[in-house]
């Protein structure tokens, strides 16, 4: 009974410290790939005036994807870190002495790992696709409606593609004035328009801006003469005209698993990329638990050393370097070639079933049940 007792205060003992480890390492590295990744978008805050709020609340529906992909790589670096420090204060050597065979020193890290996978796939097959149908729907309406309204002086604010506008100066109003559009959204009829002044109105389909006392400029394509028409008013649409400018494409990584496993592209060439999506977003959480038995067989299999192993650890973050490498070659294949499919789940399974096996199959082994099985 003592025994029992001093086990589960063990398991709860290790299993506190690999948690909040874990929650430490996940959060401060998804803060930095935030920080890094979210300077891409400065460009809206400086040439488009977007708010701050505005700002966070976009960059933040990229955190669950940082999570999804960092998370099965911290599970190694929390493993390795603490049985590594409860090797050298002595304690695994302790636990040893009392009895704690390798599976009873492992059952926390092998616990905590189970329920990383289970987040893991909660983030890839709801979270993460989700959250970036969310980010890149509220993208497309910051370039192509937004930008309309953050009109800046004296700046080329650069509405879509096809379509720059210029603005001299803004009267407390909302008045414009001194404004040019260039307007290549029609490329048989690219246009120069010229006004004297202007008024942002909110159209069905967008924001739309009110020209009056102007002129709009065209080069006829036949005859290379400058068309020049004057006008009194000139009402302009400033959302892209083009085909189907109300819908937005989805990305491969918004697509549902269904979506990708049964993949309906709009280019064939592209359905071995929608079916190694597919089988990523099942197979990646799996590498959480396989790095977990990486880093415990480094720190508990072996002999013990008075006065440590640096080795030891070093050859394991050699061969979790190697294992990411190779699951960025496995990916890239199997977007090439759906037969390489199989490549990542080797990938995602063979390192923790070899590292799991050498560290508890002798334990496995020579367990009583076995014994009696092979008598």
């Amino acid at each position: 009974m003592r025994s029992g007792m001093l086990i589960t205060r063990l398991d709860r003992y290790i299993f506190k410290q690999l948690a909040l480890a874990l929650i430490a390492v996940t959060g401060g590295l998804t803060a930095l790939v935030w920080l890094v990744q979210s300077l891409r978008f400065i460009e809206l805050v400086v040439n488009h005036g977007l708010s701050l709020g505005s700002f966070l609340q976009l960059t933040s529906l990229l955190i669950p994807g940082f999570i999804a992909v960092i998370l099965p790589i911290t599970t190694f670096v929390v493993v390795q870190f603490i049985y590594q420090r409860l090797s050298g204060d002595r304690e695994i050597t302790v636990m040893r002495a009392a009895g704690l065979s390798p599976f009873a020193l492992s059952r926390p890290a092998i616990v905590l790992a189970i329920l990383v996978v289970g987040v893991c796939y909660a983030l890839n097959l709801w979270l993460v696709p989700n959250s970036l149908t969310a980010f890149r729907q509220f993208q497309w309406e910051i370039r192509n409606r937004v930008a309309a309204f953050l009109l800046q002086e004296g700046v080329f604010t650069s509405v879509s593609d096809n379509l720059t506008v210029y603005v001299r100066s803004r009267d407390p109003d909302g008045t414009l004035r001194g404004i040019l559009v260039d307007d290549a959204r029609d490329k048989s009829a690219h246009a120069t328009i010229l006004a004297e002044r202007g008024r942002l109105v909110e159209g069905p389909s967008g924001p739309r801006v009110l020209l009056t006392s102007g002129s709009r400029q065209e080069i006829d394509r036949q005859t290379g003469r400058l068309n020049v028409l004057t006008f009194g008013q000139n009402l302009i649409d400033l959302t892209d005209s083009g085909p189907k400018s109300d819908e937005r494409l989805r990305d491969m990584t918004e697509m549902s698993l269904a979506e990708l496993l049964d993949p309906h592209p709009i280019f064939p060439r592209d359905v071995p990329k929608w079916r190694s999506e597919g089988h990523k977003r099942l197979s990646q959480p799996l590498t959480a638990l396989s790095y977990a038995f990486v880093g415990l067989f480094s720190v508990l299999s072996g002999t013990f050393r008075r006065h440590g192993s640096f080795m030891r650890p070093f050859t394991a973050v050699l061969a979790m370097v190697g294992l990411l490498a190779l699951g960025l070659a496995v990916g890239t294949l199997a977007a090439n070639n759906s037969a390489m499919l199989p490549l990542m789940w080797l990938h995602a399974l063979l390192p923790g079933v070899l590292c799991g096996w050498l560290l508890l199959g002798p334990q496995l082994l020579g367990s009583p049940l076995l014994r009696l099985r092979a008598a």
